[in-house]
């Protein structure tokens, strides 16, 4: 099962990154939420930043994925550097990204949220 969510997660990843607003809906629940620095929104929300161009990744450097289990949900921490343009300025963070998915037949994206690592 942890293979399945990670193959999940990493879908939904590339289709954040291509602004596949497709991809980001199949992977996600329409009731999930996203938490980055500075703001809390819902999907249709995350769709629009990223299909506008507000959020347009450049390079996403994955470290490390790790699948916890507990019956029917799975949380995925995703030690990342993201980098992307933000309103047309660079800017790059060290995050550890929480994403938590849910089994109802088939894994959904239920929350995605950014913490800006120190180190």
């Amino acid at each position: 099962m942890e293979k399945k969510v990670l193959e999940v997660s990493q879908a939904f990843w590339k289709a954040m990154e291509n602004a596949d607003e497709s991809g980001m809906r199949l992977y996600s629940d329409e009731r999930c939420q996203f938490v980055h620095i500075g703001i809390t929104c819902d999907l249709d929300k995350e769709v629009e930043f990223y299909t506008s161009g507000t959020f347009k990744p450049t390079q996403i450097t994955f470290h490390n994925q790790k699948v916890n289990l507990f019956n029917n949900t799975a949380v995925v921490l995703t030690d990342c550097d993201y980098a992307l343009l933000l309103d047309g300025k660079e800017t790059t963070h060290h995050f550890m990204v929480t994403e938590v998915y849910h089994f109802k037949d088939d894994w959904k994206l239920i929350q995605f949220s950014f913490t800006a690592l120190l180190y």
